[in-house]
C-alpha cells in the first residue's frame, strides 16, 4: 500500500506547492510555486529529496494529518511553529519519523506566516503544466486542501539528508532591500519608498503583499501606461500611492509603474510578513 497523508484539519490555507511552472508567461501563466522557497528547499534538504519536490504550504498553522499505509518522515521549515506528533512534541527544522496511524498537527506560528511539511519522497499529486503548484491567481494546480483530501506520497530518494542542524528562523523583524525599478520617475520622491513606515494590509496574499503608509505621489496619476512584464519582488504603486510588493502568484502582466524591485534574496522574507506587521524598505 502507498503511503499517504490524509488532511484531517486544513487551518486558514494548505496548499500544495513546489518551485512552480516556468517557462508560460507567454499564455498568461505565471511560475507561482512556494512563497518562501528557500524554506521549501530546506524542508526538502533535511528529508533527503530533491530540492523541487512538492510539499505542503501552510498559512498561520493550523494543519493536521494523519499518515497511512506505512511510516514517514517530515519536516517542517519557515514560520517556526509547535508542532506534535502523535502524542509527542517534536522540533520544526529537524526531520521527525511519523508511523502510519499517528497525527501531525501545526500549532500557530510565534512568528512569520507560511510554514512547509515537505515528506520524504514529496507529496505525489498529479502535475499541471510540469508542476504540483497551486496558483491561486489563475486557479491552476490541486485545490486548496480540505478535510478529508488524500495526498500520494511519492518513493523515497537513495540519497540521505546532508544538513547540519539548522536554527530556527524568526519573521519579528521584516527588512527588504530594494533597487530602483523601470518607472521610479513616475513618482515624485522615490526616496519616499525607504522613508516612510509601512503596514502588511489585511488584504495581502499569494498575488501581493499590500502596505499601508504615507501615500506615495505619482507625478500624474491619470496617465496611462501600456501592460509591461511583470517581476516577482516587483514593487507597484497604483493610483492610491499604497505599494504593492508582488509575490508567487503575481499576474504576467502589470499596468501599474514599477518604482522599485525588492532584491531575490528578500522576497522570501517578504511572503513571511503578516498583516499589521511593520515593514521597513531600504535601497540596496
Amino acid at each position: 500500500m502507498t503511503t499517504v497523508l490524509e488532511v484531517v484539519r486544513s487551518g486558514p490555507l494548505a496548499l500544495v506547492e513546489d518551485l512552480g511552472r516556468p517557462g508560460h508567461a507567454a499564455i498568461g501563466v505565471g511560475r507561482s510555486g512556494a512563497a518562501d522557497r528557500s524554506a521549501l528547499r530546506l524542508a526538502n534538504r533535511l528529508l533527503g529529496n530533491g530540492e523541487e519536490l512538492a510539499a505542503i504550504e501552510v498559512t498561520l498553522g493550523g494543519l493536521a494529518l494523519v499518515v497511512r499505509g506505512g511510516d514517514a518522515w517530515v519536516a517542517v521549515t519557515g514560520a517556526p511553529v509547535p508542532l506534535t506528533v502523535g502524542r509527542r512534541a517534536a522540533a520544526p527544522y529537524a526531520p521527525v519519523r511519523v508511523r502510519s496511524g499517528e497525527t501531525v498537527r501545526l500549532g500557530t506560528p510565534t512568528s512569520g506566516l507560511r510554514s512547509y511539511v515537505g515528506v520524504r519522497g514529496g507529496v505525489d499529486v498529479p502535475p499541471v503544466l510540469g508542476s504540483r503548484s497551486r496558483d491561486v491567481l489563475a486557479g491552476i494546480g490541486p485545490e486548496p486542501l480540505a478535510p478529508g483530501t488524500v495526498l500520494p506520497v511519492g518513493s523515497p530518494p537513495q540519497a540521505y539528508p546532508r544538513v547540519d542542524a539548522v536554527p530556527q528562523r524568526a519573521y519579528e523583524e521584516i527588512v527588504l532591500r530594494v533597487v530602483r525599478g523601470p518607472r521610479d520617475e513616475m513618482v515624485r520622491d522615490p526616496d519616499a519608498l525607504v522613508a516612510a513606515a509601512w503596514t502588511v494590509s489585511p488584504a495581502a496574499d499569494r498575488v501581493g503583499m499590500r502596505l499601508d503608509g504615507r501615500a506615495l505621489t505619482l507625478r500624474d496619476p491619470h496617465t496611462a501606461m501600456p501592460s509591461e512584464g511583470a517581476y516577482r519582488g516587483a514593487v507597484q504603486v497604483p493610483p492610491s500611492g499604497q505599494p504593492v510588493v508582488f509575490l508567487a502568484d503575481h499576474p504576467v502582466t502589470g499596468g501599474y509603474p514599477v518604482v522599485a524591485v525588492v532584491t531575490d534574496a528578500d522576497v522570501d522574507r517578504a511572503a513571511q510578513a503578516r498583516p499589521g506587521q511593520r515593514v521597513t524598505l531600504r535601497w540596496a
